[in-house]
C-alpha cells in the first residue's frame, strides 16, 4: 500500500484519471473521491457508459466522424450538401462547426494534423479517402477548416497539391481565427463568420 494514499485502490483510481488529458493528480483525487460518495449506481452507470463507448462507438464509413452505426447523423441526412465537404482535424471540430449553423454540406475528419515533430504523416490520416471521395466525382468545393498553426497550414497545402488534380475548388476558413488558434476553442460567431467569407485557397497563400 503507498504511504501517499490511504487505499492502494484509491491510489489506482487516481493514477487512471490522472492519465486523461487536462486531469492532474490532485483533480483526480477529488473525482475520485467524489464517486465514492455518490451512490454505487453512479460509478457503475458511468463504468457501463465508458465500457459501452469503447466497446461499440463506430467511424462513419464516408466522413470518419464518431457515429452509432455505419453512417453518421449527418452523412445519412439527405438535406445535407453533399457538393460541398468540410475537412477538419477532429470530430470537436465537426461539433464546434455544426453549432455555428453556417455550414450544410457534410465533413472529412482527418483524425489529426500533418507534425513530423509528434510522428505524424500523411499515411496515419485520412487524406487518401479524401481524395478518393473527390475523385468519385459530385463534389464542386473543398472547404478547410483546420486549425490556424504551421502544423494545420503544412496539412492545408499538402491537401491542396493532392487535389490539384481535380475540377474542385479549395477554399480555406477566413482568418477570423487567430494565427495559432484551434477551431473548438473559437467562439461560435467568429467560427460562422469565417466560414461565410472563406476565401480560395490561391488567395490565401498570397497574402
Amino acid at each position: 500500500m503507498s504511504t501517499q494514499y490511504p487505499s492502494a485502490l484509491l491510489e489506482n483510481a487516481v493514477n487512471e484519471l490522472a492519465a486523461l488529458p487536462g486531469i492532474g493528480r490532485k483533480t483526480a483525487l477529488r473525482l475520485s473521491l467524489f464517486m465514492l460518495r455518490r451512490e454505487a449506481d453512479y460509478t457503475e452507470r458511468l463504468a457501463t457508459a465508458l465500457q459501452t463507448l469503447r466497446r461499440d462507438v463506430k467511424y462513419c464509413r464516408e466522413c470518419h466522424n464518431i457515429c452509432d452505426s455505419g453512417l453518421c447523423d449527418i452523412c445519412a441526412d439527405p438535406r445535407r450538401d453533399r457538393t460541398m465537404i468540410c475537412v477538419v482535424e477532429n470530430i470537436r471540430d465537426v461539433m464546434a462547426i455544426e453549432n455555428t449553423a453556417q455550414f450544410h454540406g457534410v465533413y472529412h475528419v482527418l483524425g489529426g494534423i500533418i507534425s513530423p515533430i509528434d510522428g505524424i504523416g500523411p499515411a496515419e490520416l485520412e487524406i487518401d479517402s479524401l481524395v478518393q471521395r473527390v475523385a468519385a466525382g459530385g463534389v464542386s468545393e473543398v472547404m478547410m477548416a483546420l486549425s490556424s498553426t504551421m502544423e494545420g497550414d503544412t496539412t492545408n497545402f499538402f491537401i491542396y497539391r493532392k487535389l490539384s488534380p481535380y475540377d474542385v475548388k479549395v477554399t480555406v476558413i477566413a482568418r477570423g481565427i487567430a494565427v495559432g488558434d484551434e477551431i473548438e476553442y473559437a467562439d461560435e460567431v467568429t467560427l460562422g463568420r469565417s466560414i461565410l467569407n472563406r476565401i480560395d485557397f490561391d488567395d490565401s497563400m498570397k497574402r
